[in-house]
């Protein structure tokens, strides 16, 4: 197993890093908070022109017919500059149930839109219950005519508001087991009986509440067999699990680099407060927590673009780098001093972040609990 980057990966990474750094400010960034879509057209027109979008689909759909470890770099980079937009949700949440399970008919229609930047997707999964298991799925699909007719509540759903489809996950018969009767449909946003609304939340990212009150679905949206959608929404869930994990990493290893040049211009006592004990102690931690991140980050996403068993990899990975992003957000926070609380410094933008990216697709207890199951506990 070799992590590290190859010549083609190097050079991902440092397109993505200038491009980004140039396209996408942290002005923009805190526009889009404040703005109601949550994204900027033109960014996601450039994104898309340089094929960011269709990265990992294969030729015959558009896409560059690169791997999962190479979208994880992208991701990373991403997360270093915290950029708002559909991007994870449709290319990861949106474009990966097609790709898995979807019929030659829908991956024709629906692929190449999304690798040309023209379609915006989400993926519905989460309820009240805030359960990412196959038990959590309570929403109802009951077969109608040609349809089937959704009635529950979906919640935390990326760029539901934006989008053109929400792949929803659905409960169309109850079986023996969890995993038994539940089926993926792709529903038109549009469509009569859904109410969506945006939350409010710490990260400032566009999660809603989607609402199916009888929501009718042709039975051709049904994307793979009916019953049997669990394997592929756990598929899919830990491909994005791995994925979040890229973006933390990004955002805390741009959370170290501000503050490393921090500590080394503030002056106080006539000297770089780097210099001090205390802080170098902080650093040095924030590096290891870094690093390590890293590290583990890149075996799991290894393991899933090689198809490789990775069930307590992800879990390690998530449940780690939940911790280490908030520590290092934290001491980031606590090396700036007062300015470092202020709305106005970006170190802010990181902190918040790493609040909210805890809790997308499991927090650190239920990646724990995972661990000790795999582990035979």
């Amino acid at each position: 197993m070799d992590l590290d980057l190859t010549q083609e990966q190097e050079m991902l990474r440092t397109s993505a890093r200038d491009f980004l750094a140039k396209e996408c400010p942290k002005t923009l960034v805190r526009e889009l908070e404040e703005d109601q879509k949550g994204y900027s057209p033109e960014l996601w027109k450039k994104m898309a022109d340089l094929g960011w979008m269709g990265l990992a689909l294969p030729e015959e759909f558009d896409g560059m017919d690169m791997g999962f470890m190479d979208l994880v770099i992208l991701l990373q980079e991403m997360g270093r500059n915290i950029v708002p937009g559909p991007f994870f949700s449709t290319v990861i949440l949106g474009s990966l149930p097609i790709l898995f399970a979807g019929s030659a008919e829908q991956k024709k229609e629906f692929l190449p839109k999304i690798a040309q930047g023209k379609l915006i997707l989400t993926m519905a999964v989460t309820e009240p219950n805030a359960k990412y298991d196959a038990a959590g799925i309570e929403l109802r699909a009951a077969a109608e005519g040609e349809n089937y007719v959704l009635n529950g509540t979906k919640l935390f759903v990326e760029n539901a508001h934006i989008a053109d489809f929400i792949i929803c996950a659905a409960r169309t018969k109850q079986g023996a087991k969890a995993e038994d009767g539940v089926s993926l449909f792709m529903v038109p946003s549009g469509s009569g009986g859904i109410k969506i609304e945006v939350m409010p939340t710490i990260g400032a990212d566009k999660l809603c509440e989607v609402v199916f009150d009888g929501a009718r679905v042709p039975k051709k949206n049904m994307i793979g067999p009916a019953d049997q959608a669990w394997p592929v929404i756990s598929r899919v869930l830990q491909h994005a699990t791995v994925a979040k994990c890229a973006e933390m990493v990004g955002g805390a290893e741009a959370a170290l680099d501000m503050t490393l040049a921090y500590v080394k211009e503030r002056v106080q006592y006539g000297r770089p407060i780097g210099s001090f004990q205390v802080i170098q102690h902080y650093c040095a931690n924030m590096w290891t927590n870094v690093d390590t991140s890293r590290n583990i980050l890149y075996q799991a996403a290894w393991k899933v673009a090689e198809g490789i068993p990775a069930e307590r990899d992800v879990a390690v990975a998530k449940g780690w780098i939940n911790q280490a992003y908030q520590f290092v957000t934290e001491r980031a926070t606590q090396c700036h001093g007062a300015i470092g609380t202020t709305r106005d410094h970006d170190i802010g933008l990181y902190y918040r972040r790493a609040k909210s990216s805890e809790l997308a697709f499991g927090d650190t207890d239920f990646h724990k609990e995972v661990v000790a199951q795999q582990i035979g506990l």
